[in-house]
């Protein structure tokens, strides 16, 4: 039963009246004046609210976690620079810096017993930065995650070697710049949903991963989806949501 329906069945049963239900039927936010945080959306969306951290300063991110973990929620602080991080850390020692990856996070409750499998294959270790985030945002949502890096089509047997591993996922992120080529090298290969990332590696022509998100958009290989330049936070949680429906399966 979910929460919703238990406070309804409760109503119902004359448990609760409904002046004291509908407080709890509101969406739930704090409001810190810079920033309205949505607390309501782990129970929505199956995760927290996550902190995109440029365009903030260390003390309103910092603001943000504590809020999160006030409200025992988990936070996530992604695009987290060295600087914000330090800032987060000394007044919240138990947060971790994931350096590679660029991210922050704070444990205010265990996290999900890692179930079904997530592969996040990147094509170079100039790509291991979105990769990262996208390995370590799927592994906070509950999915156990295997990391398979370089093996660009640069050099195919790399790949070749790896398909056994693959295909043992429920779904896969594949991260590539330059070309974009390597998502629909993979998605000819292995019969899984397939999520593309295309980053902005790659030289001039390239223009910052332009060229790898139209390659990928224009892919003639079916199942597969492609997020915005970068985003391996949200290939992560896509990943991870598909991943929780296989594993219920």
């Amino acid at each position: 039963m979910t929460e919703l329906s238990s406070i309804l069945a409760k109503v119902a049963a004359g448990e609760l009246s409904p002046a004291a239900a509908e407080p709890l039927l509101q969406p739930a936010v704090r409001d810190l004046g810079f920033a309205t945080l949505d607390l309501d959306r782990e129970r929505r969306c199956g995760h927290a609210e996550v902190i995109y951290c440029p365009g903030k300063t260390p003390a309103q991110v910092l603001a943000l976690m504590q809020a999160l973990a006030a409200a025992g929620q988990s936070a996530m602080a992604s695009r987290a620079s060295p600087d914000v991080a330090a800032v987060v850390r000394a007044a919240l020692p138990e947060a971790v810096y994931h350096e590679t990856a660029r991210m922050l996070t704070y444990d205010s409750q265990p996290l999900p017993t890692p179930a079904g499998r997530v592969a996040v294959v990147a094509a170079g270790t100039s790509d291991l930065p979105v990769a990262e985030e996208a390995a370590l945002v799927a592994e906070r949502l509950g999915a156990v995650v295997d990391r398979v890096f370089d093996v660009g089509v640069a050099g195919l047997h790399r790949l070749g070697r790896q398909l056994d591993r693959l295909r043992e996922a429920n779904v896969l992120i594949v991260v590539a710049g330059m070309e974009g080529a390597l998502p629909s090298v993979v998605g000819g290969l292995i019969a899984k949903p397939i999520i593309a990332v295309p980053t902005s590696v790659g030289y001039g022509t390239g223009q910052g991963g332009l060229a790898a998100l139209l390659s990928m958009l224009n892919s003639c290989v079916a199942g597969i989806t492609v997020v915005n330049i970068d985003n391996g936070f949200g290939a992560g949680v896509a990943a991870a949501l598909i991943n929780r429906l296989a594993t219920r399966a």
